[in-house]
């Protein structure tokens, strides 16, 4: 079981390196940051990382074939295996952030992501491609450079089972977002074995990748304060799809979350704070990875029993708990959960 950093570049580049050295330091296997618009550009700071780590894997988490041509996400990915010595990972999504404000309307995204990943690693071969895809297009093109691994992991990301069962179909890994409750990911591993089945692959051809916001603290009531309101954010978009949330109780009334139906994208947790009373520790558990460092450790336990390989977390700040707190006390309780029977 891997565990992973997940960074917004919404601080300045600087502190992105140091927070991406200091996670290395603390025994975090890979750092990924979110390719979200309109923050700091994600392989340009991506590079910066590379240089200032040595061990951990780096890529974007996630990148979309919209707003980001596949053909262009070959080409980003190959630079940056090459400037991180063979440390590279891609993670691909339907996305969502900038759509609006750029004009995009994207379509199919379970077919754009596999032709995607399809035109990507033929181009990562050194192939020339004449690509005519349902959605992707790419007209009889090579990378103008050798690429030092043609096999770089691709990691997709999904909430749905169309997009869960494509990544068992043709991934290397599947990443399901606030994936935090032993239920889910029974029922997320099911979808992706589906695809590793009607794919003929081998059984373990898919790493289960769960995608939590995280906060560790002394008073484990105050961490999950802190990620409350984004579990909020969550329930209140209702954009992402859950086989269980419904029948665990988990869902809000649509009643409550209606007053949001329209909240612009950008505008982040402030939205959804009305929200907030409604939010249960069954639904912070359930969605996030908060509490002591025990309550976490007995919590990733669980995530690993059900079939989870890597946990990639978002630590949040707040209330006298930095995010560098949560990156240290996830690398200490680390050893104990690897000790622990899977």
């Amino acid at each position: 079981m891997s565990l992973e950093l997940l960074m917004l570049g919404d601080a300045p580049v600087a502190r992105l390196v140091e927070q991406a050295r200091f996670a290395e330091t603390c025994g975090f296997d890979a750092v990924w940051l979110a390719d979200e618009r309109f923050y700091r550009e994600v392989y340009g700071t991506l590079a910066r990382i590379a240089a200032a780590t040595s061990r951990v894997r780096l890529g974007p988490c996630v990148t979309d074939p919209f707003a980001r041509h596949p053909a262009l996400t070959a080409m980003a990915i190959a630079t940056l295996d090459e400037i991180s010595d063979s440390r590279a990972l891609l993670g691909l999504g339907a996305g969502v952030s900038g759509f609006a404000e750029l004009g995009i309307q994207p379509r199919r995204p379970p077919r754009a992501i596999r032709e995607s990943i399809a035109l990507i690693r033929a181009l990562l071969r050194g192939e020339q491609v004449d690509l005519k895809g349902e959605v992707i297009s790419f007209r009889d093109g090579h990378l103008s450079f050798k690429p030092i691994r043609a096999d770089i992991p691709i990691h997709v990301a999904s909430n749905g089972p169309l997009g869960q069962r494509v990544a068992g179909a043709v991934a290397d890994g599947a990443i399901m977002e606030a994936c935090g409750s032993v239920a889910e990911t029974l029922a997320f591993a099911a979808k992706v074995r589906s695809g590793v089945q009607l794919a003929g692959r081998d059984a373990g051809a898919v790493r289960l990748t769960a995608r939590l916001n995280a906060c560790v603290a002394a008073d484990g009531e105050r961490a999950r304060d802190i990620v409350r309101p984004g579990v909020a954010r969550l329930l209140g978009r209702g954009s992402l799809k859950f086989a269980t949330a419904e029948a665990q109780g988990l869902t809000l009334p649509p009643e409550a979350t209606a007053p949001m139906a329209n909240a612009p994208y950008a505008e982040g947790v402030k939205p959804y704070l009305p929200l907030l009373p409604r939010v249960t520790d069954r639904h912070v558990d359930a969605f996030a990875l908060a509490g002591t460092r025990q309550q976490v450790r007995a919590h990733i336990i669980e995530l690993r029993q059900a079939g989870i390989d890597s946990i990639v977390v978002r630590p949040l700040a707040g209330d006298g708990v930095p995010v560098e707190d949560t990156i240290a006390a996830l690398g200490a309780i680390w050893p104990d959960v690897m000790a622990a029977d899977a």
